[in-house]
């Protein structure tokens, strides 16, 4: 398939391209037209964001309301706003850009999983090392059926397969509040890993925000604890083991040098750290707080035990910081550590290390953008060394001195 627009800035108009030949593989031939059925392709096919199927206002409405998380009064009114355009069948009169599709693809293949009609829809995120495609699939009546995941490439093979083994173990354990989805359907289509995952209650009311910090505070405690909770010195624990193996693994770049410095300062200090588990990627995007109190959490492809507990707490302050308060990375970074007591306060990290669980916490997020090569794919926070790294040392020889 041939895109004849001009890509914007951060490459999604050649990701469409990309995008359209992986869903429908030859013989296929998806293509770009002006007006007409199809996908419309919102806001355009220079500057794709979301395909949003056509044939059902009420599908193409639940398409726009439920892409993404909206953050922020005048996201939300933007978005409630399209979706009600898309409902009255207004969208495809102002979105002109058609992504047409002449035979069946990924989408007949999930109505034959779900056992029934689906609609899909899909939003087009920046780049990522982890960007994957990820289809709403929708029923005619604007139903959610589910989401599923594609792993492309070894990355986001690995991630979505480590995402269906992590569902069926927490499908075994107690996680209080938390409601993660349940899994529809996991294996191969096209030599690519698929993963069907159930539709969570999103629509229900949400939570007021002070009820909904306190409701989330205690679910990241619930998953903390969900395989048990143990306290050790860092320096001789698994963790210390795994997390140097995996800066080891990063080999001579100057990047991973640093973060070994890192970890023998925290090593020489050795504090006593709880442990337990985390979802590995907790941020505005991935969770919902309802009003009876349930917290619904989604994409668990990170998830891991045996980690300091309330990496997850952490890590939605310093995402928070920086993609909703519009913080600085390194100024966010900063901020983490100096608030680290607090934020760790619910996850029994007493004794005076909560500094240096932030440290690792750090280090722990470094190393997975460089063994990611999120820099390479274009993602801003993937320079380690612009944010990151001086954050940590500063405060590592602050508080040798």
């Amino acid at each position: 398939m041939v895109f004849r627009v001009p890509p914007d800035g951060d490459g999604r108009a050649a990701y469409l391209g990309e995008l359209a030949g992986l869903i429908w593989p030859a013989p296929a031939e998806p293509s770009l037209r002006r007006g007409g059925a199809g996908w419309v392709v919102v806001p355009s096919a220079s500057r794709p964001r979301l395909l949003v199927p056509t044939g059902s206002g009420r599908a193409a409405a639940s398409a726009v309301r439920h892409s993404t998380e909206a953050v922020g009064r005048k996201a939300k009114l933007v978005r409630q706003g399209l979706a009600t355009a898309f409902r009255l069948g207004l969208g495809p009169l102002v979105f002109r850009d058609r992504l047409v599709v002449d035979d069946g693809g990924l989408d007949a293949y999930l109505a034959e999983v779900l056992g029934e009609p689906a609609l899909v829809s899909l939003h087009i995120g920046p780049a990522r090392a982890n960007r994957k495609p990820v289809l709403q699939l929708l029923a005619p009546d604007g139903r959610a059926l589910g989401y599923a995941k594609l792993g492309v490439d070894p990355l986001t093979r690995a991630l979505v397969h480590a995402e269906a083994e992590a569902l069926r173990r927490l499908a075994d354990v107690p996680l209080g509040p938390v409601v993660p989805a349940g899994v529809r359907h996991h294996g191969d289509w096209h030599g690519h890993a698929l993963l069907v995952q159930e539709a969570l209650p999103v629509r229900l009311p949400r939570a007021a925000p002070a009820a909904a910090a306190a409701a989330e505070r205690a679910a990241m405690v619930a998953v903390a604890g969900c395989l048990g909770v143990r306290r050790q010195s860092w320096a001789g624990s698994g963790h210390a083991a795994r997390l140097t193996a995996a800066v080891d693994a990063l080999g001579p770049r100057p990047e991973a040098g640093r973060l070994r410095a890192a970890l023998k300062s925290v090593a020489d200090a050795d504090p006593v750290v709880a442990f337990g588990a985390w979802h590995g990627d907790w941020n505005g995007g991935n969770s919902a707080v309802l009003a009876d109190g349930r917290v619904l959490v989604w994409d668990w492809e990170r998830f891991e035990p045996d980690v300091p507990a309330g990496y997850d707490a952490l890590h939605l302050a310093v995402q928070g910081a920086m993609s909703h308060d519009g913080v600085e990375p390194v100024e966010a970074a900063r901020a983490l550590i100096a608030g680290a007591g607090a934020t760790l306060a619910p996850f029994d990290q007493t004794g005076g290390g909560a500094d240096l669980v932030a440290v690792l916490y750090l280090v722990e997020l470094a190393a997975r953008y460089l063994r990611d090569r999120q820099a390479e794919a274009g993602a801003r926070l993937g320079h380690v060394d612009t944010w990151l790294l001086p954050a940590v040392e500063e405060h590592l020889a602050r508080r040798a001195g």
